[in-house]
Order: C-alpha cells, then structure tokens, then sequence
C-alpha cells in the first residue's frame, strides 16, 4: 500500500513540473526585459464614394424569376488592352528615324474593299544594293542559262517502207532546226517513191522561225522541189505549233518562180495508249490555186494522205512503227496521172521508225 501512495505522489510532482517550468522568470540575475509593446489600432476603413453611373448605361430589366427589389446594376465594360510593347525600343533594333522606308500593308493583308492595286515593287530591286552594271551582266548570263541557249534537233517523223499491191515504196518526212526558243533556222524535207523507178518527188525548204506565241512559230523562206522535173523554186510562209487538245498543226502558202501557187495544211495527234505505245493518226491535204500542166497539178484540192500509226518506243528518241496509209489524188491531179500512167490512188501498209537527236 505504502509502495501505491509513493507512486502516486512521484506522479503528481512529475505532472506539475512542465506548468511550473511555463510561468517561470527565465530572465538571468541583473537583466531587464523590455515591456512588450502595445498593439496599435488599426485604422478604420475609409468609405469609398458611390460609383457615379454612366449617362450611357442603360437600366436592364431583371431576368425571370429575379427579385424586383433588388436593383439592376449594368454590366462592366471591360478595359481597353494596350499593347505592353508600345514606345518601347528592343535591344538592337535601330531607332525609327524619317529616312528608313515604312511597309506598308500589301497582298492578302490588305482590308477589303474596291481601292485601286497596289503599285508592283522595283523590278531590279538588287541594283540599289549592287549596281546597275554589275547587275545586268548577271542578268546576261541568267537569260543564257535558262531560256536563252541555244539548241538544236534533227527529227523523222515518217521514215518507211510500204507496202503496196504490186509496187512497193519508201517515204520521209524530217526537219532539224537550230537556234533557241525564240529565233531558229529550219530545214525540212520529204518526199516518197517506189523501188525501181527512184523518187517520184522530193523537196527541200529552208526557213527563219519565228516564236510569235507561247505554240506558235511564223516560217518564212524558201522551198526547192527536186522532183518531179521540172522543178521549181518557191517563196514560202507559214505557220506551225501545238494547237488546242496537243494537235500539231501546221500550215503555208508556197509562190512560185513561174507565179504557181500552192498552200499545204497538215496535222498529227499523239494519243498516248501506255507510256509507250503511242497511236498518231496524220493528215496532209495539198491546194492549188491554178491548174499547172507541167507539174501534174490541178486547181482545188489536189491531193490528200491520210495515216494511222502506231510506235513502240524503245526510248524517246527511237521508236519503230507499223500502220497503214491511205493516198489519193483529186481532180485534174487525178487525171494528170492517169494520162502519165500512173495509178490516182494506193493504199499502204507501213513499216517504218521515228527517231530524233
């Protein structure tokens, strides 16, 4: 019992040790310590005015269902945004001064409306910076390397052997020009005949080309007939190029050293079947405009070739063939040749390659 009591006391003394240690003077012998300052008040908040209400505010009637003792108050306007950046100078950018060019809007910054284009900027912008000199052997040596080369090309269109009921023949037809896009020197040829008896006709033109469109040329020379005999010289011009749909057309007047004269319309279309397998059909039609005895040549239409071949190429520049051709002559032409024992008309099949270089 007396060993519970002793305890019990030990406890009590330990529990009243931490409260008396709490109210102690923890101050050292000869030391004050300062009074601890007294609270000041704190300020009372001033009344702010009554926000006067702008003229142009208007009342706004209350929502459904609002308290109609509570008074409507208008809606906040918000506050215009400034630019934070406004008279502010970036480091490194220069100082606007009255000399420097101001940009203005252009192109699809512009603001709709019905005012007059914009003026185009300085063409030759560069020569500010370099010189008028400088630049324009530059643009001399620009025009040669795109566009103002010079080239050249020797191309057979027809070059075949046919195949005919009891006379077999050949026929050609090829031009090879030099110069460059614009300015070129052409020659053309053609001419067919049969095994045997050697070419029946023949001519060679030598024309000035030149670019009056994007697909047109303008021809202008002079045409030499070797045969038949006799021949004859001719002042020619023409017209040749890409017409609508990938046609080649061409066309031309030819004047005679004797006052003939003679026009020639022919064309060809490249249907393309594969990448490779190419079907052209082609027509030639040739006038005149006065019967010429000497020539075996009739007034009108005179003569017509029509053809239909299909290639294979090899490459571009080389591509066998196989058709057919069908030709005629018209008129007096006809009974020209009738009279000279020749047949006005024959059918061919055709064997023959296209190449160009």
């Amino acid at each position: 019992m007396k060993t519970l009591l002793l305890l019990a006391g030990a406890s009590l003394i330990m529990l009243a040790a931490p409260v008396r240690a709490q109210t102690m003077d923890h101050s050292m012998p000869g030391m004050t310590m300062p009074a601890k300052p007294a609270a000041k008040a704190k300020p009372k908040p001033k009344a702010r005015p009554a926000a006067k209400r702008p003229a142009s505010a208007r009342a706004v009637a209350p929502a459904p269902g609002a308290n109609p003792d509570m008074p409507s108050m208008p809606m906040p306007q918000p506050a215009p945004v400034e630019d934070p950046h406004a008279g502010h100078v970036m480091p490194g950018m220069p100082a606007a001064s009255p000399d420097m060019p101001v940009h203005s809007a252009s192109g699809t910054a512009l603001s709709a409306g019905d005012a007059p284009s914009p003026a185009a900027s300085e063409a030759n912008y560069a020569d500010t910076v370099w010189g008028s000199e400088n630049m324009a052997a530059s643009r001399r040596q620009l025009r040669r390397e795109h566009g103002g080369s010079t080239f050249s090309q020797v191309m057979f269109n027809l070059a075949e052997y046919q195949v005919r009921d009891g006379r077999d023949g050949f026929r050609w037809d090829g031009e090879g020009w030099f110069g460059g896009d614009i300015n070129r020197l052409v020659v053309k040829s053609e001419g067919s005949g049969s095994f045997g008896e050697g070419v029946e006709d023949a001519e060679v033109q030598a024309l000035y080309s030149r670019a009056i469109g994007p697909y047109f040329n303008l021809q202008a020379g002079v045409r030499h007939d070797i045969m038949p005999n006799p021949s004859r010289t001719y002042a020619t011009i023409g017209l040749e190029g890409l017409a609508t749909y990938w046609f080649e057309v061409e066309g031309a007047l030819f004047l005679s050293d004797k006052g003939d004269l003679l026009a020639r319309v022919e064309g060809y279309y490249d249907q393309r079947i594969t990448q490779r397998l190419v079907l052209q059909p082609r027509a030639e039609l040739n006038f005149a405009a006065q019967d010429v005895p000497e020539t075996g040549t009739g007034a009108g239409l005179s003569d017509v070739e029509l053809g239909l071949r299909l290639r294979y190429e090899v490459t571009r520049e080389f591509a066998p063939y196989i058709g057919a051709s069908w030709d005629r002559r018209i008129g007096d032409t006809a009974r020209y040749a009738r009279l000279a024992g020749e047949n006005a008309g024959a059918t061919s099949v055709v064997i023959g390659v296209r190449a160009w270089f």
